[in-house]
């Protein structure tokens, strides 16, 4: 699937976000898991082939140049003080991103078929936002009830259903043991992700662990709600980078791993996928996007009555 096309979509929807809250709002690249869902929900979907986002013989994609020519026309056109703001806004904002990404085709052909991109997400896809729940862990929201998570990231303030935690991370190992696979938004800034070793492990913030010596099975720092909570209330733990969940494993001393396939090219001994415990998805974790076939009928009633 063109990963490129769902990215600009979600553009125009920050910068729809962005002109109604004049300018009062988060702009620039990356979004929260639910974003990619509410893409394709309103937008549809198509193959890479038809629409890479590449542009003059381009390899790879650098948006800094972009995000910043969007943010000041976007700044340039709330400036103006005619009211009514003008209805084609959008037209410019829109040739700012033909010129970087290329122009989207109005349709395309799939297996000999034609298609539009809603077509595509409807016929080929069977595509159905509500086939997905959003799933997270804080201690200062009800739990089993939805609330708008503040991140800078939520500009199109997404609602993520509240777990105990160890229900949250119960959930994510039930849907992996089931076949299923999760976006898993989290903090990886800190010094437990190593993506030289592939791996992610929970240490204190002030352990001295050199990549030389670190194991697998390497003694982890405790974790429980309180302090998973008092790192991200002091901005300790931020939604830094989204990945996806697609497996699980033991280490040889029995630890818990998660199988976590990451964007950032061929690194590390296991190829660009990193191996995340428990400790560290426990502490780190932000939001998740689940298979609602996935969750338990027990559960989902749960939610369902909130």
């Amino acid at each position: 699937l063109s990963e490129m096309f769902t990215v600009r979509n979600i553009y125009i929807e920050k910068a729809k976000n962005y002109v109604l809250r004049q300018g009062h709002a988060q702009f620039g690249e990356g979004g929260l898991g639910h974003d990619l869902v509410r893409a394709i929900e309103l937008y549809g979907a198509m193959p890479d082939d038809a629409y890479s986002g590449l542009t003059g013989g381009q390899k790879t994609l650098d948006h800094t140049k972009l995000a910043k020519e969007l943010k000041d026309y976007l700044d340039e056109i709330l400036k103006t003080t005619d009211k009514p703001l003008s209805d084609k806004w959008l037209d410019g904002y829109n040739r700012i991103l033909d010129q970087y990404m290329g122009v989207v085709p109005a349709d395309f052909t799939y297996n000999g078929k034609k298609y539009t991109a809603k077509q595509f997400a409807k016929d080929v896809m069977k595509f159905d936002a509500g086939d997905y729940v959003n799933i997270t862990s804080f201690t200062h929201e009800p739990y089993y009830k939805p609330f708008v998570v503040q991140v800078p990231d939520n500009f199109s303030n997404g609602y993520y259903y509240n777990l105990p935690l160890n229900e949250m991370i119960e959930v994510a190992k039930s849907a992996v043991n089931s076949g299923y696979t999760l976006m898993w938004d989290a903090d990886v800034s800190n010094n437990g992700f190593r993506t030289k070793k592939g791996l992610g492990l929970y240490f204190d913030a002030d352990a001295k662990i050199s990549n030389d010596t670190l194991t697998a099975d390497v003694t982890e720092a405790k974790w429980d709600p309180a302090i998973r909570q008092q790192l991200y209330e002091e901005l300790v733990t931020q939604d830094d980078h989204l990945m996806h969940i697609t497996g699980i494993e033991k280490s040889k001393g029995g630890k818990t791993f998660f199988i976590v396939k990451n964007s950032w090219g061929n690194v590390g001994p296991c190829n660009g996928y990193m191996n995340i415990s428990e400790s560290y998805f426990a502490i780190n974790t932000v939001t998740l996007v689940v298979p609602k076939a996935a969750i338990s009928n027990e559960l989902m009633s749960k939610l369902k009555g909130k």
